[in-house]
C-alpha cells in the first residue's frame, strides 16, 4: 500500500507555507520552480516516498502559500529569507537535517539553503539550473533572448505586474511551453491548477519580486560567498535537459563544480520541466543518488 499525502499549511516564523507530507523514513523536502507549484512533483511521490519522508512546498509568493508584500530593497523574496522558510518548515515537522530535490527558482533557493546552513541538508539535487551568479557573470545574446523572462520580471515601476495581470493565463502557458522539449506538453488539468494559483495578483506581485532579487539581493549574497570561497559541500547530483537551455547553452558539470565540491550529474532527453516530461528516468537518477 502506497504512502497517504496530507496537506498542511506550516508557519515558518510568520510566513504561512502549504505543505504536502508523506511516507517514512528520511526526511526529503522538494521545491518547484517558476511558474509552478508543489503540483509539479506529482509523478515522484509515491515512489520517493516508499522509504522517505517526502515534504513538498509552495515557496513564499506561489502557489497556496502566504504572499508577503515585496519591498524595494528585495529582500522579502531573497533567496535567503525563502530558504530560511523551508529549514522552519522542516524543524516545524521535526527534521533537523534532510536531503533536498529542487529545479529551477526553487534550485536556486536550495543553493543559498545549503550555504546559509550547511549543517541541514544530506544531500542535494537540483534540477535543469545553474547557479544565478554564474549565468547573469557570463551573458551574452543567445542567454539573454532565452531568459528574456527573467530580465522582464525583473524590471521594475510596476511594469511586469501589470501586464501580466491583463492575461496571466497566456503568460503561463507560454513560459511553460516554449520551456518544453517538442511533443511535450502538461496535464491540461494540471496547467489550469498552475493557471489558478498564478492569476492571483499577489503571485504575480511576489513572482516578479522574486526575479528582481536575483539580480539584486540574491547577487550580492552569492558575490559575497564566492569572495571567501564558500561552496555547496554536500554531495551534490545536477541533472538538466538535452533541449533545456541549461543543455543547449552550457557545460553544466564544469559551472557547478566551480560552485560546489562533489558534482555529479546527467543530461535527460527532455527540455526544461524534467520530473514532469521524464519523471521515470528522474526517479532513477535520485533513487541511486539518495540511497
Amino acid at each position: 500500500m502506497g504512502a497517504t499525502f496530507t496537506d498542511h499549511d506550516v508557519d515558518a516564523d510568520g510566513v504561512r507555507i502549504r505543505t504536502t507530507v508523506g511516507g517514512q523514513g528520511t526526511p526529503l523536502l522538494l521545491l518547484h520552480g517558476y511558474p509552478e507549484t508543489r503540483l509539479m512533483w506529482r509523478h515522484l511521490l509515491a515512489r520517493l516516498a516508499e522509504d522517505r519522508t517526502v515534504v513538498a512546498t509552495d515557496l513564499r509568493g506561489y502557489g497556496d502559500s502566504d504572499k508577503p508584500t515585496p519591498d524595494d530593497a528585495g529582500t522579502v523574496y531573497a533567496k535567503r529569507a525563502m530558504a530560511a522558510d523551508q529549514v522552519a518548515v522542516m524543524r516545524t515537522l521535526g527534521f533537523d537535517r534532510f536531503d533536498v530535490v529542487a529545479h529551477d527558482r526553487g534550485a536556486r533557493v536550495a543553493q543559498r539553503l545549503v550555504l546559509d546552513h550547511p549543517d541541514v541538508v544530506g544531500r542535494l539535487a537540483v534540477l535543469d539550473m545553474l547557479p544565478t551568479r554564474h549565468v547573469l557573470r557570463h551573458l551574452d545574446l543567445a542567454v539573454a533572448g532565452a531568459y528574456y523572462h527573467w530580465f522582464f520580471a525583473a524590471t521594475g515601476a510596476g511594469i511586469p505586474e501589470r501586464l501580466l495581470a491583463h492575461e496571466p493565463e497566456f503568460w503561463l502557458r507560454a513560459t511553460i511551453e516554449r520551456l518544453l522539449a517538442p511533443g511535450a506538453s502538461i496535464d491540461p488539468a494540471v496547467m489550469a491548477e498552475y493557471v489558478r494559483c498564478f492569476s492571483d495578483p499577489a503571485t504575480i506581485a511576489a513572482t516578479c519580486a522574486d526575479y528582481r532579487a536575483g539580480g539584486t539581493s540574491d547577487l550580492a549574497a552569492d558575490d559575497a560567498s564566492a569572495a571567501v570561497g564558500e561552496q555547496v559541500g554536500c554531495p551534490t547530483l545536477a541533472l538538466w535537459g538535452r533541449d533545456s537551455i541549461v543543455g543547449k547553452a552550457y557545460h553544466p558539470l564544469e559551472v557547478w563544480r566551480e560552485y560546489a565540491t562533489d558534482v555529479t550529474g546527467a543530461e535527460l532527453p527532455a527540455g526544461h520541466f524534467l520530473p514532469e516530461e521524464v519523471p521515470d528516468l528522474v526517479l532513477d537518477h535520485l533513487i541511486g543518488f539518495l540511497a
